[in-house]
């Protein structure tokens, strides 16, 4: 089971530049998308569903403006959108699918970078989200939840971490929510189960020569329950082509 997942920073804008014609040849079974930034109305061109797949989105209240997708070659049984609370289903941050005892799921955590206000709103998400997730932890089903989570969780997970320890993304309570999210709720970050590799990471700013010079960020994970973390065949971060500033993070599960 080959699952991807990809802030796309604006779908219309990735498609310009390719996007849906290197999925066309890539044979995923399951597309995580996020950032969509487009109303379900603005998507009618078929190029916004792709042959094969079973196509859904969760776009913001506000337009050209966050949302997810999850595209799926199986019929999921059910599909979830929202988390039920404001932040995250006005500005349609989470999708998930169902399918048997294995969801899985589309994320797109806010950014704190733009400012106090900003920071507290995603911590505020941050929050209310462990409590979702140690609901799912609870229940008799496997889970990846794939997508932009907007923090590096160790120093290997950054180019420049010593000078970004006061910067939303690397913030000590940041990293800490990971440490609990993954020690003692017991979710896997299914990437580093096969890949502990230095300098992979999936987004750079547009700033400078950050993307040439590979001074990034790895901010886009596969979250696994542990048994899904026993399966994880290979993990990669495809940089051959632009579709973003974030590069698609690619994982192979012998499910």
């Amino acid at each position: 089971m080959r699952i991807m997942t990809l802030n796309c920073n604006g779908i219309r804008a990735a498609a310009r530049k390719g996007f849906f014609d290197w999925i066309s040849r890539c044979d995923f079974d399951v597309v995580c998308l996020q950032e969509t930034k487009a109303q379900i109305d603005q998507l009618s061109d078929p190029i916004f569903h792709p042959k094969g797949y079973h196509c859904h989105y969760f776009d913001a209240e506000k337009k050209g403006y966050s949302g997810t997708a999850i595209y799926c070659k199986s019929e999921p049984e059910k599909i979830t959108k929202g988390l039920g609370f404001l932040l995250a289903d006005t500005e349609g941050r989470y999708v998930q699918a169902d399918f048997e005892k294995l969801s899985v799921a589309s994320l797109y955590l806010p950014s704190g970078s733009s400012g106090d206000e900003r920071q507290a709103r995603k911590m505020s998400f941050m929050k209310d989200f462990m409590k979702h997730m140690k609901k799912l932890r609870e229940q008799d089903r496997e889970l990846i939840v794939c997508g932009d989570w907007n923090i590096c969780h160790k120093q290997i997970d950054l180019k420049n971490w010593r000078p970004n320890q006061k910067n939303s993304g690397f913030l000590p309570e940041e990293r800490g929510w990971l440490d609990t999210l993954y020690d003692k709720v017991g979710f896997v970050d299914a990437f580093r189960e096969v890949n502990q590799l230095e300098d992979q990471y999936s987004w750079w700013s547009n700033r400078g020569q950050a993307r040439a010079n590979n001074v990034g960020w790895r901010l886009d994970y596969h979250v696994v329950t542990p048994s899904i973390a026993e399966k994880v065949v290979s993990a990669e971060i495809y940089t051959e082509q632009k579709f973003s500033d974030h590069a698609p993070v690619i994982l192979e599960y012998s499910l």
